[in-house]
């Protein structure tokens, strides 16, 4: 009689060789990014990002195929933007600054300022861009009522990636040492007058 194989109860922890699978997708995912945000997309090998998560280049395309596959994760915006965007629209600004701070404080992943570096990537650079629109952009603007949503989500969205850009690029020193809830008060404000300030029509 074959043994009857029992499934994990609801809640339980992925068993040890998936949880190591992951962490090991995640640091490729890292390095992918980190090097996207440094190099042209062309210049870029797979045997450099493998070095960087700390793994070998077999196992890099064991987890995903090619390098234009692990690109294209790295160039997709759609995972971070389910948790960028997650948060009731009154308190929408507040949580935008805090995943910025968090994601570059803790996780060394920004959930949107890789659009920054798109002039690098030549055609690869409009990939990033119709991603960012499609996945973040449009996607915030759908949330936003009014006839001008289209942009106050871009106005919005600019004034978050001044944040990244001072933190991440520019690398602002007083800024990076305040506490997180520090800037998520004095800076949420500011995203949030973009999202739901009084509506203005087009062309006004």
């Amino acid at each position: 009689m074959n043994p009857v194989s029992i499934p994990p109860p609801p809640g339980a922890s992925p068993a040890p060789g998936r949880r190591d699978a992951e962490a090991t997708k995640a640091a490729i995912l890292r390095a992918a990014r980190y090097f996207l945000a440094r190099h042209a997309h062309a210049d870029i090998t797979l045997k450099a990002v493998a070095e960087r998560a700390g793994v070998s280049a077999p196992l890099v395309l064991k987890y995903f195929g090619n390098k234009d596959a692990l690109f294209a994760r790295v160039m997709s915006f759609e995972e971070d933007a389910e948790t960028f965007l997650d948060a009731p629209l009154e308190d929408l600004g507040r949580h935008m600054v805090r995943q910025i701070l968090t994601g570059q404080r803790e996780r060394g992943a920004d959930p949107v300022l890789r659009i920054a570096f798109a002039p690098l990537h030549g055609d690869h650079g409009d990939v990033l861009r119709a991603n960012f629109r499609a996945q973040v952009l449009d996607r915030l603007a759908a949330r936003l009522p009014g006839p001008d949503a289209a942009v106050r989500a871009e106005l919005a969205l600019a004034t978050a990636l001044g944040l990244s850009m001072m933190l991440g690029i520019a690398r602002g020193p007083e800024l990076r040492s305040l506490p997180v809830e520090d800037v998520v008060d004095r800076y949420g404000p500011t995203v949030q007058a973009h999202l739901t300030g009084p509506a203005r029509p087009a062309g006004t």
